[in-house]
């Protein structure tokens, strides 16, 4: 089974190059990429970009739950990307209080995450949605909009076939960093990290 690469490791701080060739190797390492990210355990994975399993190629994959369809997207590109509509507001808060966000923040809510950069988190402002153009498995080009959660996935694979990886958009956004650690009980606690 391929291993997932963890950070330092050069290719994911490397754009990726152009997928140039839809065949049975290239399905062949889809079938692998999506073994490696069921069988990821602590943290679990939604998501797998082709760099994080060593190989430098404009390729991503997104499971959002266990039952959820796997979805495959080949030299992805995001056209646009967009807040959430005003009927959505009541589930993005503006009028919130720097305090309360803050302390909302601290408690671990919304902490994004890498396979590969084990036990490390932080708070990423993402959009709400995006219009992104892709191919599938079979070579067929699409153009879609994709909002929440499964948005946010694809934002951060597509930094990583840029190469960035998430602790990058928490340091421009002056955001914080957290290390997970299990405390006594054998739970989850998240400690900031000194930057």
């Amino acid at each position: 089974m391929l291993r997932i690469v963890q950070a330092p490791n050069p290719v994911l701080s490397t754009p990726a190059k152009p997928v140039t060739k839809i065949d049975k190797s290239l399905h062949h390492l889809l079938k692998q990429m999506e073994e490696a990210l069921i069988s990821a355990r602590d943290p679990e994975g939604v998501g797998l970009a082709a760099p994080q399993v060593g190989k430098s190629l404009q390729l991503f994959i997104i499971k959002q739950t266990p039952r959820s369809p796997l979805l495959v997207f080949i030299n992805p590109h995001i056209e646009s990307s967009f807040d959430a509509p005003k009927e959505k507001s009541s589930e993005h808060p503006t009028s919130i209080s720097d305090d309360q966000k803050n302390a909302k923040e601290d408690k671990g809510v919304q902490l994004e995450g890498c396979l590969s950069l084990k036990d490390i988190w932080g708070v990423v402002k993402r959009d709400y949605g995006l219009i992104l153009s892709y191919e599938d498995e079979s070579g067929k080009k699409h153009r879609k909009k994709f909002e929440g959660f499964i948005a946010t996935i694809i934002q951060h694979e597509c930094d990583h076939l840029n190469g960035i990886l998430f602790p990058k958009r928490v340091l421009e956004q002056k955001g914080k960093l957290y290390k997970s650690i299990k405390n006594t009980k054998g739970q989850q606690e998240f400690e900031e990290i000194e930057l």
